[in-house]
């Protein structure tokens, strides 16, 4: 760190050395609510995870008709998604999605199409809801990470560097009176003992 060794000099330091020992509190509450958050997302991610698994499993009993399904009779054809402001982040939050199915014959096709495509719903809007879930913990876990940098450069780099920068000004100031002080009495002695002499 670069500094005068002036008045001046001591007092920016020191505002600089307050707004960032105010900010400090702010920052720790943000990366503890973060923290929170993000373990929160991991268990809805987990959750989901685990629906998902249990779905795949009851509907992959007998893997082989799902040969016979055409898979083009269903896309998806929106994503509605909010964003929801959490300590301070951006995340998407899941508020529909619209699925489009082409019409097919209940006569030429099998009679489980209908269940199928019941199904193929059902597990494409978990998975979307799972990708949904996973980017908000990465947007949360990353802002996160940047705010435990942040706390780490304030409590461990700048609020010692300011104060160290702040204590070197003021010894250097306090030298630099004592030694006006003692060069005043020096000067004042003089003239004292010249005046003696006369």
């Amino acid at each position: 760190m670069k500094f005068q060794f002036n008045k001046t000099a001591l007092q920016s330091l020191n505002k600089q050395l307050d707004v960032r020992l105010k900010a400090l509190p702010v920052i720790k509450n943000k990366e503890t609510a973060l923290r929170v958050e993000v373990k929160r997302a991991k268990i809805k991610l987990n959750e989901i995870d685990e629906k998902l698994s249990q779905r795949m499993h009851t509907y992959l009993i007998k893997p082989e008709i799902w040969n016979e399904f055409n898979a083009n009779l269903i896309s998806v054809a929106d994503v509605k998604i909010s964003t929801k402001k959490i300590a301070g982040v951006k995340t998407p939050v899941l508020e529909d999605v619209i699925i489009d199915v082409e019409n097919f014959s209940l006569f030429n096709d099998s009679k489980w199409f209908a269940q199928g495509i019941s199904i193929v719903k059902d597990v494409g809007k978990i998975i979307i809801e799972r990708e949904l879930c996973y980017r908000k913990m990465e947007l949360l876990s990353y802002a996160r990470r940047k705010t435990t940098q942040k706390v780490n450069l304030y409590e461990k780099v700048q609020i010692p560097s300011y104060k160290d920068a702040i204590r070197k000004i003021k010894r250097f100031l306090e030298d630099e009176e004592n030694l006006s002080k003692s060069s005043q009495k020096i000067v004042k002695n003089r003239q004292q003992k010249q005046e003696v002499e006369r």
